[in-house]
């Protein structure tokens, strides 16, 4: 009787353990937009909605209402009026025209060029 009482207790301990590490993540990836799209390579035309420079990731919501979630790798080319210009000059609520490529599960952003 002992041990069982010793095991619900393990269990019952062991439970709220991983139910706090669960909201513990949550409160951490609140900044994350949850049920992304993956669209097929192409391009794509729509409103920044996110911005995370130290990711290096955009959320575009595009004209049909899908929402892609970027994470710009070294290939990515970002330009503004034919310019290249640097990650920090992306802001939310900007209109962005992207080239994609699927990758899996994933969309690298092949060039971004921001419209205005």
């Amino acid at each position: 009787m002992k041990k069982t009482i010793t095991m619900l207790s393990l269990l019952l301990i062991t439970s709220l353990g991983f139910q706090s590490c669960k909201n513990g993540e949550g409160d951490a990836s609140s900044s994350e937009i949850e049920n992304t799209d993956i669209v097929p390579s192409g391009t794509y035309t729509g409103e920044a909605i996110k911005v995370d420079p130290e990711e290096q990731e955009v959320y575009l919501k595009t004209d049909d209402d899908k929402t892609l979630e970027l994470y710009f790798t070294d290939q990515t080319k970002l330009s503004k009026d034919g310019e290249t210009v640097a990650f920090n000059t992306l802001s939310e609520g900007q209109t962005l025209q992207v080239e994609v490529e699927k990758k899996g599960k994933r969309l690298d952003p092949i060039s971004v060029e921001i419209v205005e």
